[in-house]
C-alpha cells in the first residue's frame, strides 16, 4: 500500500499540473485580473480564507488515527463524529443569523478562537473533552461556510463598488486553490505525524498558529460588516414553500442529501479501511485531494466550448461513478479477502466523482433556487443530509466490527441507487429546460464552476 498510496499521488498530481497548465495558456486574460485594487483586496481576502482553509484540511487525515491513538473502540468513534455532524447542522441552521447579528469580521475572529480550542481539546485522552471538541468543530464549520463569504460579498459590492461579475472570478479561484491547499495539507500532515515521528496528534498542534495568524490578520486587515438580519422562522418557511412547490428543488435537495450523506460516510469509513494495510495516511489524503481536483479540472473541460456539455449530464455521471465504486467497496471490503488496492482505487474514484458532483450541483442550485429563497432551502436540505450520514454511523456503531464495515457499503450502495433514480427523475423534469444550461460561451467558462 505505501508504494500504490505515492504513486497514485505522483500520477495524479501530475495529471493536475498538466490539465490546469494547458487551461491557463489557453484562457485569455480577464477584465477583472488587471484591475490592481480589485488584486489587492483579493490578495487581503485571500490570505485570511486560505489560512483559515489549511489549518481546516490540515487536521482531516489523521482525526479517526488520532481516536484510535488513544484506544477508543469503532463504536465510540462513531459516536465522536455523529457528535461534529450534529453539531455542524444545529449550528449550521443558526449561522447565518448569528453572523448578521454578530459582524463579519468578529464571526471570522471568533472561528479563528474556536477552531483553535477545537484543536486544543485533541491533546486530552478524556473522551467528554473530545465530544465538546467535536462540539467545538461543528461550530467552526459552520462560521467557516458562512462568514467568510458573506463578509467578501457586501466588501466587494458595497464598500468597494466592484462589478457583481467579477464576484464568481473571486470563488472560482478560491475553489481551485483550495483543493491546491488541501494536497499540500496531507503532505503536511504526514510530514508532522509520520516523518518527524511526532504522532498523529501534532497535525492538530501545526493548525493552531495558522488559525491564530488568520484571526490576527481578519483583525487588523478586514473591516467590519453586517446586514439586516430575517427573522430564522421567515427564512425556513420561505425555503419550505419554495422546496415544496417546485418539483426541482425538491428533487435537487433528494439527490444532494442522498449523495452527501454517503460523501460523509465514506469520511469515517476510509481510514479504518486502508490504515491496517500500512497506508500513509497524509499521502492518501492527498491522493484523494488530487482526484478530486482532477474531477473539478474535468468538469471545466466538459463544459467548455469545445465539449459543452452540461452540468446535469456530469451529475448523472457522478453518481453513476459513485455507485459503481460503492460496489467494488462491498467485494474488497468482505472479511477474510480485504484488498486494499481495490479498496483504494474506489475510494480515489468516488474523490474524482466529487470534483464533478460539487460544481455540477452548484450550478444547478443556483439556477433552480430562486437568491432570496436559497438559505431556507439549503437549511432544510441540510437536515436530511446530516440525518442520514449519523444514522448510518450509529448502525455501524451497533454492527460487529469485522462486517460492519462491508455492510455499510452496501447500505450506501442502496442509497445511491436511490440517488441516481432521483437523478432520472430530474432529468425527465428539465431536459427541456434551456435555462438549466450551460449557454455557448464565448470564451471559457469559469462561472459554471462554482
Amino acid at each position: 500500500m505505501l508504494v500504490i498510496a505515492y504513486l497514485a499521488f505522483v500520477v495524479l498530481l501530475a495529471s493536475c499540473l498538466g490539465l490546469e497548465l494547458s487551461r491557463c495558456q489557453a484562457k485569455p486574460p480577464g477584465r477583472a485580473c488587471s484591475n490592481p485594487s480589485f488584486l489587492r483586496f483579493q490578495l487581503d481576502f485571500y490570505q485570511v480564507y486560505f489560512l483559515a482553509l489549511a489549518a481546516d484540511w490540515l487536521q482531516a487525515p489523521y482525526l479517526y488515527k488520532l481516536y484510535q491513538h488513544y484506544h477508543f473502540l469503532e463504536g465510540q468513534i462513531a459516536i465522536l463524529y455523529v457528535c461534529g455532524l450534529a453539531s455542524t447542522v444545529l449550528f449550521g441552521l443558526v449561522a447565518s443569523s448569528l453572523v448578521d447579528w454578530l459582524g463579519r469580521k468578529k464571526s471570522c475572529v471568533l472561528f479563528s478562537l474556536t477552531y483553535s480550542l477545537c484543536c486544543l481539546t485533541k491533546l486530552s485522552w478524556d473522551y467528554f473533552v473530545l465530544l465538546m471538541g467535536r462540539a467545538l468543530g461543528g461550530l467552526s464549520t459552520a462560521l467557516l461556510f458562512s462568514a467568510f463569504e458573506a463578509w467578501y460579498i457586501h466588501e466587494h459590492v458595497e464598500r468597494h463598488d466592484f462589478p457583481a461579475e467579477w464576484i464568481p472570478a473571486t470563488f472560482a479561484r478560491a475553489a481551485f486553490w483550495n483543493h491546491v491547499l488541501a494536497v499540500v495539507a496531507g503532505v503536511a500532515a504526514e510530514a508532522v505525524a509520520c516523518w518527524m515521528g511526532l504522532g498523529p496528534v501534532a497535525p492538530f498542534v501545526a493548525a493552531i498558529p495558522l488559525l491564530a495568524l488568520a484571526g490576527a490578520l481578519a483583525l487588523h486587515n478586514w473591516g467590519e460588516n453586517y446586514d439586516r438580519q430575517r427573522a430564522f422562522s421567515r427564512t425556513c418557511a420561505g425555503g419550505l414553500r419554495c422546496l415544496l412547490s417546485d418539483r426541482r428543488v425538491l428533487l435537487l435537495g433528494t439527490i444532494q442529501a442522498l449523495f452527501e450523506s454517503v460523501i460523509f460516510i465514506f469520511v469515517f469509513l476510509w481510514t479504518p479501511v486502508l490504515d491496517p494495510h500500512g497506508a500513509p495516511l497524509g499521502i492518501v489524503f492527498s491522493s484523494f485531494m488530487a482526484a478530486s481536483l482532477l474531477g473539478s479540472s474535468l468538469y471545466r473541460i466538459a463544459t467548455s466550448k469545445r465539449y459543452h456539455l452540461q452540468p446535469m449530464h456530469l451529475l448523472s455521471l457522478a453518481v453513476l461513478i459513485v455507485v459503481f465504486s460503492l460496489f467494488m467497496l462491498t467485494f474488497s471490503t468482505s472479511p477474510g479477502q480485504e484488498n486494499p488496492v481495490e479498496s483504494f482505487i474506489a475510494f480515489l474514484l468516488i474523490e474524482l466523482a466529487c470534483g464533478l458532483y460539487f460544481p455540477s450541483m452548484s450550478f444547478l442550485r443556483r439556477k433552480v433556487i430562486p437568491e432570496t429563497e436559497q438559505a431556507g432551502v439549503l437549511n432544510w436540505f441540510r437536515v436530511p443530509l446530516h440525518l442520514l450520514a449519523c444514522l448510518g454511523l450509529l448502525v455501524l456503531h451497533d454492527s460487529d466490527h469485522k462486517t460492519g464495515t462491508r455492510n455499510m457499503f452496501s447500505i450506501c450502495s442502496a442509497v445511491m441507487v436511490m440517488a441516481l433514480l432521483a437523478v432520472v427523475g430530474l432529468f425527465t423534469v428539465v431536459r427541456h429546460n434551456a435555462e438549466l444550461r450551460v449557454p455557448s460561451p464565448t470564451g471559457e467558462p469559469y462561472a459554471p464552476e462554482l
